[in-house]
């Protein structure tokens, strides 16, 4: 069989053999967390997609229908979970719905502490979740360590803030003194969330987290090629006490379940391509609701002359090929000065060639594999047709099925055209492309010359200066001396991203309030306001234009006082 022909159904899955905590029962049973909108009438069919389940209906939906998920390691089937539609949908968010309202009315605390607990969990039970995060993504276990310490981070942040964040606030009423304003925030109801494969754990769960802190429930649709880490979790926050039917899990194809679950929620969180998300974001304008969408980036890194081009090289490594690039954070162009960029380019090749492929259980690999064959056959395309161009393949550029179906080697490319598409569209794995500049205003211009504005990276020996041309980069976040956990890992600082890579932010105080209706509530201690009944309207007027040119001039000399003693 060839690395790309579809797997055979009676395969022996040795890649769940090989996983220590997991097994088929583990798995089936997962499937079964899966609520139907009716009970399934009667086995699958010996012709549905999920006949050959050896549970004999296991994860079967209504009308019998599943889909079987594979192990990109070796593409063999693993198992199989219910093909939900527009009906399951449907019951699901009923269920949300009529649970979120005792929710809501539980102290904002309490709900904190839940979602505290549920981040001890998540680390306890850390081993059976790293197996799994290998088992579906393909991933090397290094890469699912830094996947799943993300989740009890952001829980910790959650626990820590979301009750001040969420508590009312008072803000400057319209006459000071006479009047109050107080701005509250209320859940929007039941939010939606649309996950992607790559980081299957760690992008469900920030989104989902922040709005069960803000009082929400929550239906999530996983990546039909990622489902179980979701439905892990969805047992963990149960057993942290987070009420039923608060956060349930739909699997199923995208076409059918995304739409059923944007008519039907109140707010919906969606990461995954560009193309995608325009047509979330319309569906979600026609339903008047609100949406975040994280989407496509083709990251630009910047190296400066006066950057330590041995640290920028091991950085860049880090930036460009975790997860072997299937990372929307992952940078793809690096941009670098003239006087700098043959000894960067010798050591960046020097890096990328001593990083190790593997898909084991444990940690003697750097990168592991892409998610399937069509993500293959796009990392090759991208690169063969640079190189049919005239691009110069420093190293890699090859498929490694040696080491997994779907492996291809980290790749550094040179002499690629601009208007290239492996410079122009977001390749999604191991491939950067490396191109000198005259200076550090040429690398900004070209780092900007693009449609998504994601993430960004500067590197230099000057931190001033590195943050001072990282606001000129048109990007939701720019890491200096860093590829991009300086901004992710700051869980109280908004991510998101300009132009094409998206809508909305998530973490910090604006990724939870994004999940809240704001209401401002005014109070007049004077009664109504408006023109008196007992005083002359012209001198009415003429007194309300004096006290307000005399309430700015004083605004504007506290302004100037604050100014000089440095309070602004």
């Amino acid at each position: 069989m060839s690395p790309t022909d579809p797997p055979s159904q009676t395969d022996t899955p040795a890649a769940l053999a090989d996983a220590p905590r997991l097994s088929t029962r583990r798995l089936d049973d997962l499937a079964e967390r899966v609520r139907r909108s009716a009970p399934a009438s009667s086995p699958a069919s010996t012709d549905s997609p999920g006949a050959s389940d050896p549970s004999g209906g296991s994860g079967a939906s209504a009308d019998g229908a599943t889909i079987d998920v594979f192990a990109p390691a070796t593409t063999e089937r693993i198992g199989s979970v219910p093909a939900c539609d527009g009906a399951d949908v449907a019951a699901a968010v009923e269920r949300a719905r009529a649970a979120q309202a005792a929710w809501e009315e539980t102290p904002a605390t309490e709900r904190a502490a839940v979602i505290d607990r549920f981040g001890d969990l998540v680390l306890d039970h850390r081993e059976e979740l790293l197996d799994l995060l290998q088992l579906e993504t393909g991933k090397s276990r290094r890469t699912a360590v830094e996947e799943l310490f993300d989740v009890p981070t952001g829980c910790g942040y959650l626990a820590d803030e979301a009750p001040g964040v969420l508590a009312d606030e008072r803000r400057r009423g319209v006459v000071p003194g006479l009047t109050t304003a107080t701005v509250t925030y209320d859940p929007v109801g039941v939010v939606g969330v649309i996950s992607p494969w790559n980081y299957p754990l760690t992008l469900s769960m920030a989104d989902a987290l922040p709005a069960l802190a803000a009082g929400n429930a929550v239906v999530c649709k996983p990546d039909e090629k990622t489902p179980y880490g979701a439905l892990v979790l969805s047992e963990l926050l149960e057993v942290a006490g987070l009420p039923d039917d608060l956060f349930q899990v739909v699997t199923g194809e995208g076409s059918t379940v995304g739409p059923a679950l944007i008519d039907a929620v109140d707010h919906v969180a969606f990461t995954g391509s560009t193309e995608t998300g325009r047509t979330v974001a319309e569906r979600a304008g026609r339903n008047l609701i609100g949406c975040s969408l994280e989407l496509g980036g083709n990251n630009p890194l910047v190296v400066l002359g006066d950057a330590d081009v041995d640290e920028a090289a091991r950085g860049a490594v880090d930036a460009c090929f975790s997860n072997a690039g299937q990372l929307c954070l992952s940078a793809e162009r690096l941009y670098v000065e003239e006087s700098a960029y043959e000894p960067f380019l010798a050591a960046f090749v020097r890096e990328t060639e001593a990083l190790s492929l593997g898909t084991g259980y444990d940690y003697d690999a750097d990168l592991g594999s892409l998610i399937d064959a069509d993500q293959l056959d796009r990392v090759r395309d991208h690169v063969e047709s640079a190189r049919e161009a005239g691009a110069t393949v420093e190293t890699g550029g090859t498929h490694r099925p040696d080491v997994a179906p779907y492996c291809y080697e980290p790749t550094v490319l040179t002499d690629v055209e601009p208007d290239a598409t492996v410079a122009c569209e977001e390749t999604f794995g191991p491939v950067a492309v490396v191109t000198p500049v005259p200076d550090a205003a040429a690398a900004v211009a070209a780092a900007n010359d693009s449609p998504y504005g994601l993430n960004a990276s500067v590197w230099t020996a000057d931190r001033e200066r590195g943050a001072a041309v990282a606001r000129e980069i048109d990007c939701g976040t720019v890491n200096v001396n860093d590829g991009f956990l300086a901004t992710w890992g700051a869980v109280d600082a908004p991510m998101g991203g300009f132009g094409d890579s998206g809508l909305g932010r998530r973490h910090g105080p604006e990724g939870i309030r994004r999940y809240a209706e704001s209401r401002t509530i005014g109070v007049s201690r004077v009664g109504p306001l408006g023109f008196p009944d007992r005083i002359p309207t012209d001198w009415f007027v003429r007194g309300a234009f004096a006290a307000t040119a005399l309430g700015r001039k004083a605004s504007r000399g506290a302004r100037r006082l604050k100014e000089r003693v440095g309070l602004r």
